[in-house]
């Protein structure tokens, strides 16, 4: 269990099986998306979804590759897990971010005493 939740609450895994929602997209897409992720750090993670079967990759034979990614059967139940999550986020970052700030003064001033 505790090898699952690793996988799935890494941010980029989050961050992957949220775009996804509903469409399939291309490594470049994602990537581009995916503000901060490596090449090789998004490859990494698709692959490690694919593995849990959460993620369905299809590559085209056509030239060159084209390869796409798209959420499975599973990956979409998991989304709407994900989705609650990423919708709190959004709604409270601004209080997220007061109280980081609130705490970074509070421990300034500790700090300098």
């Amino acid at each position: 269990m505790r090898q699952i939740l690793d996988r799935i609450a890494d941010k980029w895994s989050l961050l992957v099986i949220a775009l996804l929602d509903g469409r399939t997209m291309r490594f470049t897409q994602l990537r581009r998306e995916i503000d901060g992720i490596s090449q090789r750090m998004l490859t990494v993670t698709l692959r490690q979804l694919e593995r849990d079967g959460l993620v369905l990759r299809t590559v085209y034979p056509v030239v060159p590759p084209r390869v796409e990614y798209a959420l499975t059967s599973l990956g979409r139940t998991l989304h709407e897990t994900v989705h609650a999550l990423v919708e709190w986020t959004e709604a409270n970052r601004h209080e997220v971010a007061a109280a980081r700030e609130a705490y970074d003064e509070r421990a300034a001033a500790r700090d300098g005493e």
